[in-house]
């Protein structure tokens, strides 16, 4: 039996930052006011979550969610310092990809402007435009990097392959990538992406750990996979939303779960998850109950 799998600990991102293991996400905040956001952040730092991951393209208009953490920002004293700030560019919707050198100078400026800061500690490639040659989004990333708009590189919904080949025409370390992955979606598992991580030493940043809110509710979700989730939480006293988090930082990759709510009460249960015990027996478990496949 091991002693438990779930990874509490601070996770490096490239040679800059230190971040805990769960994370801000911040999709959804489109629609809120700038005094909710600020009590939102405020109550994610309390609890010890020091990373927010926002994109230009959240919200509506676009550059929604940026613009509400911007005026956060402005209305708060020494809010923004209290978190590493990561956003994404790199969607243009109607087209929809577009990561060529001057679009992305761009969008990266427009994104400072819109967050109120001088410099974005992470900027990721929100997703691959396979019409762009990596060498082009090589080069506005290290201009970017040295002008001092951005600070570590990383990329979003890239395939291994993708990103290997970014990393051929970069001069400097890709520190994040930013999969899909929790208990409904385990593709990171198999695919390369988590071992590409392990490889190169990538800090993953797991979008939707809670499967848009399925596994905490069961909706959608396999009958055996609820059953399983509330078996090890009624053990570990705990909701199946905490199971659901605990999974996706038991991979050795070290994941950072990204959680998308806009409630404080729920961000503050959320910590709950630190708190789970999760060992082999269980983690395959709650994966062959998802895929409904006896593993070999």
């Amino acid at each position: 039996m091991s002693s438990g799998l779930v990874d509490r600990g601070q996770r490096e991102v490239g040679e800059s930052f230190v971040v805990g293991p769960l994370g801000l996400g911040c999709w959804r905040i489109g629609g809120m006011s700038a005094a909710q956001v600020v009590e939102l952040l405020e109550t994610a730092a309390e609890c010890g979550v020091n990373l927010l991951d926002t994109a230009d393209v959240y919200g509506s208009p676009f550059g929604a969610a940026e613009e509400l953490l911007g005026e956060a920002f402005a209305s708060s004293r020494g809010l923004r310092e209290r978190f590493v700030l990561a956003t994404k560019g790199g969607i243009v919707p109607g087209i929809p990809y577009d990561s060529s050198a001057m679009y992305l100078r761009d969008a990266c400026e427009a994104s400072l402007r819109r967050l109120g800061v001088d410099c974005i500690d992470v900027y990721q490639i929100h997703r691959p435009d396979p019409f762009t040659h990596p060498g082009e989004v090589a080069d506005a990333l290290v201009v970017l990097q040295e002008e001092g708009k951005i600070r570590e590189v990383g990329v979003s919904n890239h395939s291994a392959a993708q990103t290997s080949a970014l990393q051929a025409h970069l001069p400097i370390e890709i520190a994040t990538i930013q999969p899909e992955f929790s208990l409904s979606h385990l593709a990171a598992i198999s695919d390369g992406v988590f071992d590409q991580a392990l490889e190169l030493g990538l800090t993953p940043f797991a979008w939707s750990p809670l499967g848009g809110g399925g596994l905490a509710s069961g909706v959608g979700v396999r009958p055996e996979l609820v059953g399983v989730m509330d078996e090890i939480a009624a053990r570990e006293d705990v909701d199946r939303a905490a199971v659901a988090v605990a999974f996706v930082l038991s991979h050795p990759a070290s994941p950072v779960a990204l959680l998308g709510t806009t409630k404080p009460d729920r961000l503050r249960a959320q910590q709950a998850a630190l708190g789970v015990t999760l060992d082999r027996r269980d983690v395959y478990s709650l994966i062959e109950a998802s895929t409904g496949v006896a593993l070999p």
